[in-house]
């Protein structure tokens, strides 16, 4: 098959992890694929380096990016109407909110080809502006109208798009996020050098949360927590991002320097290693799809604490971890708490954790799934 993706831009990030292991997977099996994207423009770091080297067409408009620019999205718009005349795709898959609402009217203008949408996190939420939401239902509606075939990461995000009257039922199928599981799964040989670049003292106990530092990541609840617990207990923020300089802030307020250790930007190929230097890997974000740091934990043997939002469900419960309700600082520490007291108890969740995900997350099923649903189409 012709196979075109689309998706705004090709910062470290989990949709985009997931759109280039779609399009070296499908190369791989003898597809032609194209990956169209934007600058990889923002202090997030960049997998474009990666996309140069997955042998297949990778085209950059200048015009995509994710702010909204009315002119400047008119001419994204423009430029993928001429590239998917260009093409001749049989499938044109988009992926993120802006690439997709933009390529599915572009690629229903065209004509003559399969439309498929990944929703990696849906762009209305509660922590967002009333109009803004609005815009974006009645955009990702209009989109849908175009689209054979929407792909969800996690249910919820089905779950969540029909109660906002996105789609039908019968479009949707979920497809959990691949990822390359063997590189959480065997020892990672720079695990204990991650350890020791944060000079940890030697019975330290290691909670991370890898994201980018930015609003609705939930660092501010683990600061809040990490204040009433033992000082044994360290912290690791593993990300960077504008909020930094506040987050920061917070910590010398509250007199934790000492506890909390900010790596910064890390390439993809070190999060193995920052997860099997870890004890515990928590995440306090408000808004995910199904954040990939919970099942790259668990591949990696490490208990998970996460407040139950979107998909983190359907991979965290009581055999693998602790699910919280949003925000609740209290119930966080005592979660981090009981399982800093009792390394069988996370060794036991570990396990079960990996175990679980090991196939569930195993990037070459996603795409014998994505394949399987283009066919099918």
């Amino acid at each position: 098959m012709k196979i075109v993706h689309v998706i705004t831009r090709l910062i470290l990030g989990g949709a985009q992890e997931n759109t280039l292991l779609t399009c070296e997977g499908l190369h791989a099996r003898g597809h032609d694929v194209t990956l169209v994207t934007g600058p990889a423009i923002g202090p997030e770091g960049e997998l474009m380096t990666r996309a140069r080297r997955g042998g297949y067409r990778l085209v950059v408009l200048d015009a995509m990016r994710r702010e909204i620019h009315p002119l400047r999205d008119l001419r994204a718009y423009r430029d993928l109407i001429a590239l998917l005349r260009e093409l001749k795709p049989d499938v044109m898959h988009s992926h993120s909110s802006k690439a997709g609402i933009l390529a599915r009217r572009a690629a229903a203008k065209v004509g003559g080809m399969k439309i498929v949408h990944t929703v990696h996190g849906l762009p209305f939420h509660p922590y967002q502006a009333r109009w803004m939401n609005l815009l974006y239902v009645r955009l990702e509606k209009r989109a849908s109208r175009h689209t054979d075939a929407i792909i969800s990461v996690a249910n919820a995000m089905t779950r969540q798009a029909l109660a906002a009257g996105v789609g039908r039922p019968e479009q949707y199928v979920t497809i959990y996020s691949g990822m390359e599981t063997d590189l959480y799964t065997e020892p990672a040989a720079d695990a204990a050098k991650f350890r020791a670049s944060l000079n940890l003292p030697p019975d330290a106990l290691l909670v991370t949360q890898v994201s980018r530092l930015a609003e609705l990541k939930g660092h501010e609840y683990l600061i809040e927590a990490a204040a009433g617990l033992e000082e044994r207990i360290h912290f690791c923020f593993v990300g960077d991002g504008h909020l930094r300089a506040q987050i920061e802030e917070q910590i010398r307020r509250k007199g934790l320097s000492p506890r909390f250790h900010l790596t910064g930007l890390i390439g993809p190929e070190q999060i193995p290693a920052a997860m099997q230097a870890s004890d515990i890997v928590a995440h306090c974000s408000l808004r995910e799809g199904l954040a990939r740091t919970l099942p790259q934990a668990m591949l990696a043997g490490k208990p998970v604490v996460s407040f139950d939002v979107d998909g983190a469900c359907e991979v965290v419960d009581h055999n693998t971890g602790v699910l919280l309700d949003p925000r609740n600082v209290p119930d966080l520490r005592a979660a981090i708490e009981l399982l800093a007291a009792s390394e069988d108890l996370r060794q036991a969740l570990g396990q079960a954790g990996r175990e679980k995900c090991l196939t569930l997350f195993d990037h070459r099923r996603m795409v014998e799934q994505i394949e399987a649903l283009y066919a099918k189409l």
